[in-house]
């Protein structure tokens, strides 16, 4: 499948430009409206992009071929809608297309089994997986219906293509909709080409998409403990990100579900409330606290502890601009001995922006290498920049948290449970 933009001063102009360029069998993938920006921008007037898609290679098959394959998927699939389905008066392309994409919202409402066939594992059904995402499928319809009625059409000779080929517009856009950044979701639609996906059923194409953003995760470990100790863990990141209560929730898990011995280290001492915010949990959690006010004491106050299995480490939250609290906590983390078995988790919070995010990376990554743990994902509703910042970094993300509590909003990252939101589930 190729994926392109075009520009224009209207959706219709760039529509066309799309069609003049790639046929007449393109595809509107997003259209999206590009504001001006600068001193004079309210002399200048919004321009629209639009990005298209087309196949490369058309699938023909007999109609005996066609035949069996549409006996064979009424056999699988129920149909039938649950209440008469009113749909206004349209043209012949248009009631194509309003024919393939309500079939596909019919797919995903009758088909329980997606995943069986490709051997995920013990899946749920996936009415349970992808709840809503017949919700955006109606959704789009009736949108595109009053909002783009001039819209390039699918091909109609094919019915299944169709339907294909509709289901991959709607996956595109509900990707967009949890702001999986366009680079990534373009990626994913790339990949698809390689299982030819405008001759595949819904179920694999969906299926094959699920299978493959888990692999984009790949598998995800809390600190784990082999027997060498003490385990000098470091926990950094911009300020508010929820350093201090990420620490006490993964100590309560290690030490009550693991049975670890922990101890706890802080060298944040720019917050008068820190120290006292960890030492509030290490009472609860019956450990011992130390406060290190310069690199030079680390060393020593881990020789102390050296008979715990696990030392966490709280520094100093700093903006990703302040560079010189940067080579302070950059210091530091250089500091600790190399008979120490140490690694370091970068906390950020869902909520950040994007743009932002891919600076604290960068400026991080200046300081040592980093896993990632996620906070905050209870406070917003799309989950993209888990995947996005996994990506860009190519860190492994370990944890997420959704919550103030200790220690239960915390959790080694599920990646199927992430993929499935991003997909539209719950």
């Amino acid at each position: 499948m190729t994926i392109q933009k075009f520009l224009g001063r209207t959706k219709e102009e760039a529509t066309e430009r799309a069609k003049a360029e790639l046929g007449e069998n393109v595809v509107i993938m997003n259209v999206r409206e590009i504001k001006p920006k600068g001193l004079f921008s309210v002399f200048k007037k919004a321009t629209y992009e639009v990005t298209a898609a087309v196949e490369e290679k058309e699938s023909y098959m007999d109609s005996s071929t066609a035949l069996k394959n549409m006996h064979k998927m009424h056999e699988t699939i129920n149909m039938a809608a649950d209440e008469p389905i009113h749909i206004p008066q349209t043209t012949s392309k248009e009631m194509e297309q309003v024919k393939a994409e309500q079939s596909a919202i019919e797919f995903l409402r009758r088909n329980a089994d997606l995943l069986k066939k490709e051997e995920v594992g013990n899946a749920e059904r996936i009415e349970e997986k992808l709840e809503n995402l017949q919700s955006i499928l109606e959704k789009q319809l009736s949108t595109e219906k009053k909002e783009s009625p001039k819209e390039p059409e699918v091909i109609k000779e094919d019915p299944k293509k169709n339907e294909s080929l509709a289901f991959v517009k709607v996956l595109y856009e509900t990707l967009i909709d949890n702001e999986v950044n366009e680079k990534y979701v373009n990626q994913i639609m790339d990949e698809l080409e390689k299982v030819n996906w405008n001759s595949s059923s819904v179920d694999s194409i969906l299926s094959n998409v699920y299978q493959k953003m888990i692999l984009k995760f790949g598998e995800s470990h809390g600190i784990e403990v082999d027997g060498k100790k003490p385990k000098v863990v470091f926990f950094v990141g911009p300020t508010g990100v929820g350093k201090t209560t990420t620490i006490a929730k993964i100590a309560s898990k290690l030490k009550v579900e693991q049975e670890k011995k922990v101890a706890f280290l802080t060298a944040d001492t720019y917050r008068i409330a820190a120290a006292e915010q960890l030492r509030t949990y290490a009472n609860i959690l019956d450990t011992s606290i130390n406060v290190i006010y310069s690199s030079e004491e680390l060393n020593a106050a881990v020789e102390k502890l050296e008979d715990h299995d696990v030392i966490m480490i709280d520094t100093t939250g700093f903006s990703h601009k302040s560079v010189a609290q940067k080579e302070d906590t950059k210091k530091l983390i250089q500091s600790i001995d190399e008979r120490y078995d140490s690694e370091v988790y970068l906390v950020l919070s869902a909520t950040t922006k994007y743009k932002d995010l891919i600076e604290i990376c960068d400026v991080y990554k200046e300081i040592a290498e980093y896993k990632l743990i996620f906070t905050k994902l209870d406070e917003t509703t799309t989950y993209g920049n888990v995947l996005n910042i996994k990506l860009y970094s190519g860190a492994d993300v370990a944890y997420i948290t959704a919550g103030q509590s200790v220690p239960d909003d915390i959790e080694i990252l599920n990646s199927q449970k992430i993929v499935k939101r991003l997909l539209g589930g719950r």
